[in-house]
């Protein structure tokens, strides 16, 4: 394969945990991306540092190799854009503007955060022709959630067009990592999206444990891997009965709001929280596992709990009348557009990092990609059941086969200067870190990329055609992070 020769001649001096770097200039930038995008190659996270000498980042994935490409930018001339070849970067360039000063060639030149500026000097794009008027919704909402502006550009109550705007709530985080100790990050990086605290930590961690050439134990390995499913079945637990909320159908809430809350007191009594904010630190697990067995039982219980709850939502006419067709996104279109994670498999995107590059349990016990090529709010929901279904299996077979040992080594001050990558199977897709150290045991840069930068554009997608009313529905199905956007 023509991407074959960026891997092979890769700087063997930063290979690490499978993740290759290489530096390129900037016509071998533009080169290798060609070559990586029409080998099916998936852009994971762009950004740039310019904090000693500019430079800009692409991390790309391919089958279970991951490939980050390093370009010395310079901030007068900028460096070769790639939203030609993936969409996405089109949003992460941006940022990277904001953040760093490094353009790119993009003549999209709107900004992305938003640094106190009025959401009325924003730029949306806008749709012309008779009788096509504009719903402005947000950026406050009524929920309690992160703000987002959504610009609707409708003919009666079909949607021609959305145009979304996030990055309001920029909190400077990136900036918080460079003030921290560098084994204090993981706090900071759990909090980056309350969601999905296990999947930030263990990228954060694995970053820090590849800089300090650090393996840790199989039993903390083991139990990470048990921590990031039981977030995974709590997330899909909460959405599967948002969604029948969402619907009409307030007993699905009800009755998966029990299991949650269920799961997240299992939680606690098993690693001491509900939501596992602190579960993770460097070298592997802040405390070992207590009562397996009524860990088990339990998820046994939700397994069996959510089989019954499934079958009400299969014979539901009103339910599958909502869900059936609504916001489809086709898979030639989700490959387009590099949709990733729960919402690209629900579109034929069968990318998982837990199948494709597996490690520890998941190499033990192996993970089914759970897919649909349907690409509605129906596949999506039914790719939640069957991964909370899988997720259950993982559970129970860590719990059942838990490997002896510590769950804790130390980790020593990495070297300053060199990258470090940790790169997740989140429930909502690939979570990335990037992590260098500073000579003083601080963090001189620290990067952190969420999934639902590839997803959000596919949502402007899946409302195209749908009524307004739908929206609400359609944009829970996808559930994308408010947060992971606000650096």
């Amino acid at each position: 394969m023509p991407s074959s020769r960026w891997f092979a001649a890769a700087d063997t001096a930063q290979v690490a945990a499978g993740v290759l770097l290489r530096t390129v200039t900037p016509a071998e930038w533009r080169a290798a991306a060609v070559d990586l995008a029409r080998d099916g190659a998936r852009l994971i996270a762009l950004w740039a540092d310019a904090a000693t000498t500019p430079a800009v980042y692409g991390a790309f994935a391919i089958a279970d190799r991951v490939l980050v490409l390093e370009l010395a930018a310079d901030a007068e001339v900028g460096y070769p854009g790639l939203e030609d070849l993936y969409p996405a970067a089109n949003r992460m360039q941006r940022a990277a503007a904001d953040l760093e000063g490094l353009r790119s060639t993009d003549r999209d030149l709107r900004p992305w955060l938003a640094h106190g500026t009025a959401p009325h000097d924003y730029a949306f794009v806008r749709v012309e022709g008779d009788g096509v008027h504009e719903i402005p919704v947000g950026p406050v909402h009524a929920g309690i959630i992160e703000p987002g502006h959504f610009r609707f550009s409708v003919v009666g109550e079909k949607v021609l067009r959305l145009e979304e705007r996030l990055g309001y709530t920029h909190k400077g985080v990136e900036r918080r990592f460079t003030e921290l100790p560098i084994d204090a990050g993981i706090q900071l990086a759990a909090r980056l999206c309350g969601d999905s605290a296990v999947a930030y930590s263990w990228a954060y961690a694995e970053a820090l444990e590849t800089l300090s050439a650090v393996e840790v134990p199989a039993r903390a390995a083991w139990l990470r891997a048990l921590c990031l499913e039981l977030e995974r079945i709590a997330n899909h637990l909460g959405d599967l009965g948002a969604l029948g909320n969402d619907a009409g159908f307030a007993f699905g809430l009800t009755q998966f709001s029990l299991l949650k809350e269920r799961l997240v007191r299992a939680n606690e009594r098993a690693f001491g929280q509900r939501y596992l904010f602190d579960a993770l630190v460097p070298g592997g697990v802040a405390r070992d596992l207590a009562g397996a067995p009524e860990l088990a039982a339990c998820i046994a219980w939700i397994a069996a709990e959510t089989q019954v709850l499934r079958d009400i939502y299969d014979e539901h006419s009103g339910l599958r009348g909502r869900f059936l067709g609504a916001g489809v996104v086709q898979p030639e279109l989700a490959a387009r557009l590099g949709l990733t994670g729960l919402v690209g498999r629900a579109s034929g995107q069968a990318f998982d990092l837990r199948v494709d590059r597996p490690h520890g349990a998941y190499r033990e016990f192996g993970v089914r990609a759970c897919t649909s090529t349907d690409g509605d709010v129906a596949a999506r929901v039914a790719i939640r059941f069957d991964e909370l279904f899988e997720s259950c299996r993982l559970v129970a077979g860590i719990l059942a086969a838990l490997p002896a040992g510590p769950y804790r080594t130390a980790v020593p001050r990495p070297p300053a200067g060199r990258l470090g990558i940790g790169l997740v199977e989140g429930w909502r897709g690939p979570v990335f870190v990037a992590l260098v150290a500073s000579p003083d045991g601080g963090i001189r840069r620290c990067h952190p990329h969420d999934p639902s930068w590839q997803n959000w554009p596919g949502l402007e997608h899946a409302i195209i055609d749908n009524i307004v009313a739908d929206f609400p529905l359609i944009n829970k199905s996808f559930n994308l992070a408010y947060s992971g956007h606000d650096l």
